[in-house]
């Protein structure tokens, strides 16, 4: 690797840690440019790059064990814009820059990722369950938070996953301390973080095209990948749809603007069908079970609507 390469993926990595940093401040209500409030956002931003990078370096090092050729992470780093969600990155990505020679390969490829993503979003998750601060967090940041019943203005709420929902049930006890709800979670940053990671495998690993779920859902089936693909694809269409009507006034339980953007992009930037490969046997057992779990993980992940305002 060249010396100006090296110098890319560094510089791409630092200035996401700018970034996330401010984003981590922001959502605490703080000016991230007055310097005494920089070092606030670290946990934050140290936490999304720990998930990135652990999810990233899955699948390299799954390449470099199928001597598949890969670069190493290109983290994307997304300053804040007015009128956007600000989490200060959209994500981070490797390239193959060899053919990928068979399912099996594949699939390692494509599950180690995800895998380990979801493993050290859950152990971020646990650590901000268990180290909730005491209610006079909140108060700090909303003074009026419990003299009011009704918020005021509009009010940001966050999905609850499955698995965020069984965690926080499991981890936190209500009758003695404040658990942040999904109007208010967002200013922890740990929670905060841990959230992101899983709403993120969430729609790598969605069984379409070329994302991290198509490659295993290919590496599992084969051809019918074509269907599971098509039939996923019209569902996020449906929800992205869904989310679109509140704008007519129509409302409906769930759905989300964003998975109408999601599906524009994957029917034509990651498209629908997976390209094949050179050695098409089937999985082993095993790795037909890891597959299994796979998409389990997808389930207790997938949040149809991750973002309301009320």
């Amino acid at each position: 690797m060249t010396r100006k390469k090296i110098l890319l993926h560094i510089s791409l990595f630092v200035f996401t840690l700018f970034t996330t940093t401010v984003a981590g401040v922001e959502w605490l209500n703080l000016d991230p440019f007055d310097l005494m409030n920089f070092h606030l956002g670290f946990p934050f931003s140290l936490s999304i790059l720990c998930i990135l990078t652990f999810h990233e370096f899955g699948h390299y090092f799954a390449a470099r064990y199928h001597q598949i050729d890969a670069t190493l992470p290109y983290y994307i780093p997304f300053p804040n814009y007015p009128g956007f969600l600000n989490f200060g990155t959209v994500g981070a990505v490797i390239r193959t820059k060899s053919p990928i020679p068979s399912r099996k390969a594949m699939f390692d490829v494509g599950v180690a990722g995800p895998f380990a993503g979801f493993v050290v979003s859950l152990a971020i998750l646990t650590y901000g369950f268990t180290h909730l601060p005491d209610a006079n967090f909140i108060v700090g940041i909303h003074p009026d938070y419990f003299r009011h019943t009704a918020p005021e203005g509009l009010e940001l709420i966050f999905g609850n996953s499955l698995i965020y929902q069984l965690m926080s049930r499991l981890l936190t006890d209500p009758s003695t301390q404040f658990v942040p709800p999904m109007s208010e979670m967002y200013h922890y940053h740990y929670l905060l973080a841990g959230w992101f990671g899983i709403f993120v495998t969430a729609m790598n690993m969605l069984p379409v095209g070329q994302l991290d779920g198509g490659h295993i859902t290919f590496a599992m089936f084969g051809s019918f990948h074509r269907i599971i693909s098509r039939t996923v694809f019209g569902l996020v269409l449906l929800i992205g749809i869904l989310g679109v009507l509140p704008l007519a006034g129509i409302q409906v339980p769930f759905g989300w603007l964003g998975w109408f953007f999601w599906a524009v992009v994957l029917l034509f930037v990651i498209k629908l069908d997976h390209p094949p490969v050179e050695d098409d046997s089937p999985l082993d057992p095993v790795r037909m079970a890891i597959g299994w779990v796979a998409m389990l993980i997808l389930f207790v992940s997938f949040i149809p609507t991750p973002f309301s305002i009320l």
